[in-house]
């Protein structure tokens, strides 16, 4: 299993993003936030806005539960998701905003 901080450096590339784009996102610049992808060692709350900065959750999972929740991880990521497959709010809101999250954003 890789490290947080791999898994940080891993989602940040699968979005896109530079380390220099963490400046907007989170509010630290491009060399702390090097830093801590290199060397890391982070507090609680700054992990907390680099997670939302990455569109993720931080969650402590009991290792009895791991495995279940990496196959279902595993499991969802292989289902590609429709749009019958929203929620309704989700559906509502894109048929009166069709833009909605084309930017990858939906803040």
């Amino acid at each position: 299993m890789q490290s947080l901080l791999e898994q940080i450096k891993k989602r940040r590339k699968e979005l896109a993003f530079k380390q220099q784009d963490m400046l907007l996102r989170v509010g630290i610049s491009r060399q702390q936030y090097q830093r801590l992808e290199s060397k890391g060692n982070p507090r609680l709350d700054t992990l907390e806005l680099i997670a939302k900065g990455l569109k993720s959750e931080l969650l402590l999972i009991p290792q009895e539960k791991l495995n279940a929740v990496l196959a279902a991880l595993a499991e969802d990521s292989e289902k590609p998701i429709g749009p019958d497959q929203l929620p309704e709010e989700n559906k509502k809101s894109l048929t009166d905003n069709p833009w909605q999250g084309l930017l990858g954003d939906d803040e």
